[in-house]
């Protein structure tokens, strides 16, 4: 079994990403941001999910599916 940690680094606005095989990978928050179409209401979302949820904040984001999720939320506001 493979174990992987996550943190958010709130004074360089980057993902720390390590596994315990010894790789490390650091994911700037504000570059992977960078180009999506949000509102305000999906960027405090992003920005909950980067703190409360780092780990899939760096799935979503090598997956290239953070558009997708950030549409999601905003569709959620008519509700």
């Amino acid at each position: 079994m493979r174990f992987i940690y996550a943190e958010y680094n709130m004074y360089h606005n980057c993902i720390g990403v390590t596994t315990f095989d010894g790789y490390i990978l650091k994911i700037d928050c504000g570059k992977a941001e960078e180009g999506l179409k949000t509102t305000p209401c999906s960027e405090c979302a992003l920005n909950a999910l980067a703190i409360d949820k780092p780990l899939e904040y760096a799935r979503l984001y090598l997956e290239d599916c953070m558009q997708t999720w950030v549409d999601a939320e905003d569709s959620l506001e008519l509700w």
